[in-house]
């Protein structure tokens, strides 16, 4: 740097990201906020009204948030599959910034579109889904990559759907999903113009997964009434409780039926990598399409949704399109403008590839069952103290409560209010599919040790039982 030269702003955000880990663990997980105060401050310090030194808005902008932020990469925030991030992932996400390429059309981004087809053909083949060649692609997050996978279900089942929308299907088209499905497909009801009331509800059974007798019974009433079936969702992971639906026996069902299958995987499909896992998620081979969510359990910034179809050919009906201003495509080259939901394309896999690549598998697998492991370890710690567990899954995620806490909504909540105002740890109130509530904690951090367990277990006593 030439002498009287400020600070490069780049060199600046990078040193106080590379630090960040560190002073992560010194740092109350969340602080109170006000907006009034935000708000005020913002107009105080950054009228915009004049330019300033790059580099030391950088510092500042941290200084925000730093102090008014759940700081979802604590290990100690044990949230909504929010992770830590990699530092390898991180440069991914520096080099995706800084030389921006435009992936809408292969020929402006030859190597970024290269890489991101070649992460997923192995992610694929790692969780043992046969994913089509321009099956494949890269979202947003795992909403996107849902949205994907009922446009590519329509544009299949329904030939007319692309052309003339919900008319072209005859009856009115029928969604199923279970009670603890992601709420993210009533939107997709209505991105798609069907409306809410095509999203079917199926109950679940004792241990909270999808009840394919209910499934079976909801298909043929719809039918009997004149409406249309078109596709099931399983879920591998559900948000509030971390259930694996019945894969193999939605495929079944599917199969007979004539439905597509889609399973949402988003956060726990990751476990499929693990040889110790896979067994879990038989069946999933199985299905039409696939989410997955690098941003979760892969532990790399926000947004990496990734969305796989067993063929290629619903999806390129569902996102076909012809402009006289876009470049012409390469012959045997799919461009992603014309074969998914985005239009304009940032390179969310360059994070993902730079990840993966630093790890290997091996690498990233041995993460993903240490952080099951520490599960393991979570639910051992809480039945020896005294509560009582609501879920029953391998992944890390679990839900509890005690006598003094019970089921009841305001009384979790209170609880889990209590906990988060100490700032030490963050955990949700969630509701269960038949309606109880619970606390719930999910190991969302690689950098998750033993000895922020003992911090959890002396918050939760401290705010329940007067430790």
């Amino acid at each position: 740097m030439s002498a009287g030269k400020p600070p490069d702003p780049i060199l600046t955000a990078a040193r106080l990201a590379a630090a960040l880990p560190e002073r992560m663990r010194g740092l109350p997980v969340t602080q109170a906020a006000d907006a009034q105060e935000i708000r005020a401050l913002l107009a105080a310090r950054f009228p915009l009204d004049r330019a300033r030194d790059a580099a030391q808005i950088v510092t500042e902008t941290a200084d925000l948030l730093e102090r008014w932020n759940v700081h979802v990469t604590h290990p100690r925030c044990f949230g909504f599959f929010n992770p830590s991030v990699t530092d390898a992932s991180v440069a991914g996400d520096l080099l995706a910034a800084a030389y921006n390429p435009q992936e809408a059309v292969w020929s402006h981004a030859p190597a970024a579109n290269e890489i991101e087809r070649h992460v997923l053909r192995v992610l694929a083949a790692g969780v043992g889904f046969p994913a089509a060649e321009g099956g494949a692609h890269f979202t947003s997050g795992g909403a996107e990559a849902n949205h994907t996978a009922v446009l590519a279900a329509l544009a299949d089942r329904f030939p007319r759907f692309t052309e003339e929308g919900a008319a072209g299907c005859g009856g009115a088209p029928r969604l199923y999903v279970s009670a603890g499905a992601h709420d993210s497909f009533r939107k997709i009801a209505v991105a798609c113009g069907l409306g809410r009331a095509a999203v079917r509800v199926v109950p679940t059974d004792s241990a909270m997964h999808m009840d394919l007798a209910a499934l079976a019974r909801l298909v043929a009433e719809d039918r009997a009434a004149g409406h249309s079936p078109f596709c099931v969702v399983a879920t591998a992971g559900t948000t509030a409780y971390g259930g694996i639906d019945p894969l193999p026996g939605a495929a079944d069902f599917c199969t007979r039926a004539g439905l597509w299958l889609h399973v949402d995987g988003a956060w726990g499909g990751a476990w499929a990598l693990s040889p110790r896992f896979r067994p879990l998620f038989t069946g999933l081979e199985r299905a039409d399409s696939l989410t997955l969510d690098a941003h979760k359990a892969l532990q790399v910034p926000m947004g990496a949704g990734m969305f796989f179809a067993r063929r290629a050919e619903p999806v390129l009906e569902a996102f076909r399109v012809a402009t006289g201003y876009m470049p012409r495509s390469a012959v045997g080259l799919l461009d992603p403008h014309a074969s998914t939901m985005q239009w304009s394309r940032r390179a969310i896999g360059l994070k993902v590839f730079v990840s993966l690549a630093a790890a290997g598998l091996p690498g990233t697998v041995a993460m993903l069952d240490r952080m099951a492991e520490i599960g393991e370890s979570l639910r051992a710690r809480l039945r020896a103290a005294g509560w009582t567990l609501l879920n029953d899954t391998p992944l890390p995620l679990v839900c509890f409560t005690r006598a003094e806490i019970g089921t009841e909504e305001a009384a979790v909540r209170a609880a889990a209010s209590a906990v988060v105002a100490r700032g030490r740890a963050w955990i949700a109130p969630v509701r269960l599919p038949d309606g109880r509530w619970t606390l719930r904690v999910c190991l969302t951090s690689f950098r998750t040790v033993e000895e922020d367990l003992d911090i959890l277990l002396a918050e939760l006593a401290a705010v329940t039982v007067g430790a």
